[in-house]
């Protein structure tokens, strides 16, 4: 949300150094001084502007810690309109994702004090006629950043979190972690379980530029990856080929990786600047979208990346998340740091299908249910935690 103006701030250093205070803004727009021990430039400084814009202009662009009404209290459900809505006080929600055995079942990963500092919380929602309720709830001494169902057991997540650890739960059990694997030396930002037949891997992507493969029932990685030069947002499983995966990357890259070649395969410069996310489409095997820092969503064929196969314009500032819908085809939605979640079909001439706007800070998370084919879930800065079905995919165009 800061692409039109700089920020500057100002904290303090901890263990971690300067690398927590940047987790802030994940997109690189932010300038950094320490008064301990001078001025010093985030190493994710391409939209490094000063904050010298009209006032006129400063009005209507959204700011951080902008409140809807009843923003403050403790944890309550309510259910607003069409969405089902849990507020959590004092956690930013930061993915969401649907469970693929329960209808309903959300996992959502949150952090304190929105990730610089302070635990994390592993939430686990389920539907009720009010709204949502709070099944389970585990904590963590850092942010957790994303989560991932197991594959083969329904009770089964694994988090990741900005102590560069990742941690293996079970919702049957009041207490947790069942296990924790710690081998990334800086945050880790992305957690995913392998779906297909044959393979309980889970791939992990931080901030010290590797992809982790891990298999759960071993206490250590299987191998690392190794050749981005920035830091990783986003790991996907392909859902079509075994041992196949995907890193989006700060050196605005895609890179796809052959796990028993232990390398990349492709590398395709995406954009021309940092990808935050990245997804497979469920009904192509070579097609990916990314979503990055410069508002734009490309759709890439592996068979031929010289250029993107489409490109979706309509997001203000850094697209968080990008997910493809299971459902149709062509449908994939996308969450910003502009508070929207908008939905597209790539095959339309005119593709942006409908905008969300019912959150009031960074939009994070974002999910489609596996059970449903319209609904959607997703996690926002705002201490909102929503499930909701969009109109065009209730009566889709």
């Amino acid at each position: 949300m800061f692409a039109a103006g700089a920020i500057q701030f100002r904290f303090n250093q901890n263990k971690n150094g300067l690398r927590r205070s940047q987790r802030l803004f994940p997109c690189g727009p932010i300038r950094i001084s320490n008064t301990e021990h001078g001025a010093r430039t985030s190493a994710r400084s391409s939209w490094c502007v000063q904050r010298r814009q009209c006032v006129s202009d400063s009005d209507r662009l959204p700011r951080p810690g902008r409140r809807g009404p009843g923003a403050a209290g403790g944890m309550n459900a309510v259910c607003g309109g069409a969405a089902r809505t849990l507020r959590v006080a004092g956690r930013h929600g930061y993915a969401a994702e649907f469970s693929p055995y329960l209808p309903g079942r959300l996992a959502c990963a949150a952090a304190q004090h929105y990730g610089i500092a302070g635990c994390g919380t592993l939430l686990i929602l389920d539907p009720n006629e009010s709204g949502l309720r709070l099944f389970r709830s585990f904590d963590w001494s850092d942010g957790l950043f994303d989560v991932t169902w197991s594959e083969n057991n329904e009770h089964v997540l694994i988090t990741c979190s900005g102590d560069g650890s990742l941690q293996l739960w079970d919702t049957a059990k009041a207490a947790g972690p069942l296990q924790v694997y710690k081998e990334h030396t800086q945050e880790v930002y992305s957690v995913d379980w392998s779906q297909t037949r044959g393979e309980q891997l889970v791939v992990s992507g931080s901030w010290d530029q590797t992809v982790k493969l891990w298999d759960p029932t071993v206490g250590k990685s299987l191998c690392t990856f190794r050749g981005h030069e920035n830091v990783i947002y986003s790991t996907i499983w392909s859902p079509h080929i075994p041992g196949c995966l995907a890193s989006a990357s700060g050196d605005q890259t895609l890179r796809i990786w052959d796990v028993k070649a232990a390398g990349v395969r492709i590398v395709i410069p995406a954009h021309q600047a940092e990808i935050l996310s990245c997804d497979w489409c469920k009904y192509n095997e070579n097609l990916l979208v990314t979503g990055a820092v410069d508002c734009s969503l490309r759709g890439w064929d592996l068979r031929n990346v010289r250029q993107p196969v489409f490109e979706l314009l309509g997001h203000t500032y850094a697209i968080r998340r990008v997910k493809f819908s299971l459902f149709f085809s062509s449908v994939l939605a996308s969450c910003s740091y502009d508070f929207t979640v908008r939905f597209w079909n790539f095959s339309k001439p005119d593709p942006l299908l409908e905008t969300v706007e019912h959150h009031t800070e960074f939009t994070c998370g974002l999910d489609f249910s596996l059970q449903s084919p319209t609904q959607v879930a997703d996690c926002s800065w705002d201490e909102t935690i929503k499930i909701y079905d969009p109109a065009c995919l209730t009566i889709p165009a």
